[in-house]
């Protein structure tokens, strides 16, 4: 008996994380664990079952399998599974088989317990491991309805032909003898085997012949210089996004060691795709009224409704819908900007940049956004000069309106004066708010936090952004810090779901709270860190990276927000499919039990993020 308890401890003394152990701790473990055999292809855990404690590998292998019966884990000798109904002290969502002849030590519950309570480093090893296996069943659960989109093509794999190259010291002439040759529409500038730059045809369009430069000119004088590229790994998906964003349509493709391997352009992804929002978004810039701008605003739903149909991530979906909308909100303020100038009020009396705010501003706009924006001024404007903005503000809100975009509730628009400032006047403002954190204080910090540049001086928007993230003091986000606690996920004690109880949103849940607790909880972490990061998920990894928020809570969090933007925009698109107003309230009844499941443990990482922010609170904050 003894020599078996000694080779047990042995073992145990090779695998992490009881390796680390206290030699008596270490020895007194083989007792509490009992040895169990299971055959190839034996049940050893249901899903349902809580289990007998924490299942150890010593001889064989298990799979790991969700409750649809996609593959989350395989365990080898020396690793552990079990651990997420020890955790959560609830059942276990997996199912689990031995793949082979297997020998396990089962670990009774009680010494788990008293060994993670004693050993942080112990339970942060499992609850790691049990963290992994969610992301993947979170990742199944995207891939379930549909499979892989085209768009998740490798763009390598787009490339038909070598790319036609030229040198920055060739003459314009012969790069579009080139091109003419080759029947393409764009030639890649290389030197030393390194791209430096991209010519288009319309590069020789506008900056040649509109410009009456010679054909003897060096092609260096004309390029792109420095253009987005993509590796050849990256999906089409990416391409796409790039282009939509950057209003580009062509992107240069390199190989692993930086080397021009060929390019995609938006005709690839057109044959990819039927429904591209590149072509979308080139229409949109492309209109020359903004009756014709109105008339292709409803295009966005029916694009996103299809990537939601494809099973995109809800990221790169809610990425698509910014960047649709950054060019209806681009190409309606410079069409005012023209009406303006052709009534005879001049262009703008001085430098300015439009800004939107919000969910806009953060890249995540989906099926529902009212209007988030304001106006940065580069000098205090006269009478004369005011009236301008205001009749620009007033013309770019009216058409958004009719382009599906509501009007903000709480008037955070530029078309009120108190936000269109100059950057001392909004420098000012934050630091007063900063002060004195009152609760519209704490409300506008919140909004204004989330500023992006839309048009006119760039330089103007990131004056102000800055100054939001350098104002912030203590006091603030200790308020700031009080909402996101209020923002409770409808989750009950017993994890059961919080519904409304009245109203036309009876027995439904409100999924925007808990999406709007991560956002807040994310714009803390990331105030605290002093990042300028805007998106959720950016500022929840520059808050890990600098210390602020521990960095498997940050992954839990970014985990839990893809998992509700995900069920809400699958929500929303079908309520849009009905004809019906896209809302946030799911309705438990109508999701499947894998779903209810995956979600009742997003507001599970959600509430004990809020936990964990409440303990670090000063006082007076609780």
């Amino acid at each position: 008996m003894e020599v078996e308890l000694a080779e047990v401890r042995d073992f145990l003394a090779d695998h992490a994380p009881f390796e680390l152990l206290p030699a008596a701790e270490l020895s007194a473990l083989p007792r509490r664990c009992t040895i169990r055999y299971a055959r190839r292809g034996s049940v050893v855990l249901e899903v349902g079952d809580r289990g007998d404690g924490l299942y150890l590998v010593r001889s064989g292998a298990v799979e790991v399998r969700d409750e649809t019966g996609e593959l989350v884990d395989r365990v080898g000798t020396g690793e552990a599974f079990g651990m997420s109904s020890l955790l959560e002290h609830r059942p276990t969502r997996y199912r689990c088989t031995a793949v082979e002849d297997t020998l396990l030590l089962v670990l009774e519950p009680s010494a788990f317990e008293e060994l993670t309570h004693a050993h942080p480093d112990v339970a942060t090893f499992y609850a790691t491991t049990h963290h992994a296996r969610l992301s993947r069943a979170i990742g199944n659960l995207q891939r379930a309805t549909s499979g892989s989109t085209a768009l998740g093509t490798r763009v390598g794999d787009l490339v038909t032909r070598e790319p036609v190259t030229t040198t920055p010291t060739a003459s314009v002439r012969d790069a579009a003898a080139a091109m003419a040759d080759a029947g393409v529409s764009c030639i890649l500038v290389v030197e030393h085997l390194a791209l430096v730059g991209i010519v288009t045809d319309r590069d020789l369009r506008n900056r040649v012949l509109a410009a009456d430069l010679p054909p003897d000119r060096p092609v260096r004088s004309v390029m792109t210089p420095d253009p987005v590229i993509l590796s050849a790994d990256a999906l089409a998906f990416e391409a796409l996004l790039e282009m939509v964003s950057r209003d580009i349509h062509h992107l240069p493709v390199v190989d692993d060691t930086g080397r021009p391997a060929g390019l995609v352009t938006t005709t690839d992804l057109v044959r990819l795709e039927n429904a591209n929002p590149v072509y979308l978004a080139a229409a949109i810039g492309g209109q020359t009224s903004l009756a014709d701008v109105v008339a292709e605003a409803p295009g966005i739903h029916a694009v996103l409704g299809q990537l939601v149909e494809r099973d995109v991530s809800a990221a790169d979906i809610s990425r698509v819908a910014t960047a649709l909308g950054d060019a209806v909100r681009r190409r309606v303020v410079a069409l005012v900007e023209e009406e303006l100038v052709a009534e005879g009020l001049g262009p703008a009396p001085v430098p300015y940049s439009w800004v939107v705010l919000g969910s806009a501003a953060r890249d995540e706009e989906g099926f529902t956004a009212d209007q988030d924006h304001a106006i940065v001024l580069g000098a205090e404007p006269d009478a004369t000069g005011a009236a301008w903005f205001a009749a620009l503000a007033d013309r770019v809100t009216v058409v958004l309106e009719q382009c599906g975009w509501p009007r903000c509730p709480g008037d955070v628009m530029a078309t009120n004066p108190q936000w269109r400032l100059t950057v001392p006047q909004w420098r000012a403002l934050l630091a007063d708010w900063s002060r004195e954190p009152r609760p519209d204080a704490v409300l506008h910090t919140a909004v204004f936090h989330d500023m992006r540049h839309l048009a006119g001086d760039r330089e103007l928007t990131e004056q102000v952004h800055l100054a939001s993230v350098s104002t912030a003091s203590p006091r603030l986000l200790g308020h700031l810090s009080r909402q996101a606690l209020s923002m409770r996920p409808p989750l009950g004690f017993f994890r059961g779901f919080v519904l409304e109880r009245h109203g036309e949103h009876r027995d439904t849940l409100d999924i925007k709270r808990p999406i709007s607790a991560v956002v807040q909880l994310a714009r803390i972490h990331a105030l605290r860190s002093g990042s300028p990061a805007l998106s959720t998920r950016r500022r929840l990894a520059a808050a890990a990276t600098a210390g602020t928020i521990d960095r498997d809570t940050a992954t839990e969090l970014t985990d839990a927000l893809e998992l509700m933007s995900y069920l809400r925009l699958h929500h929303q698109a079908a309520q849009a499919r009905s004809g019906l107003t896209p809302d946030n309230f799911l309705r438990p009844a109508d999701l499947t039990q894998r779903q209810r499941r995956h979600l009742r443990d997003a507001f599970e990482i959600v509430r004990s993020a809020q936990q964990s922010l409440s303990s670090h609170l000063p006082p007076g904050f609780e």
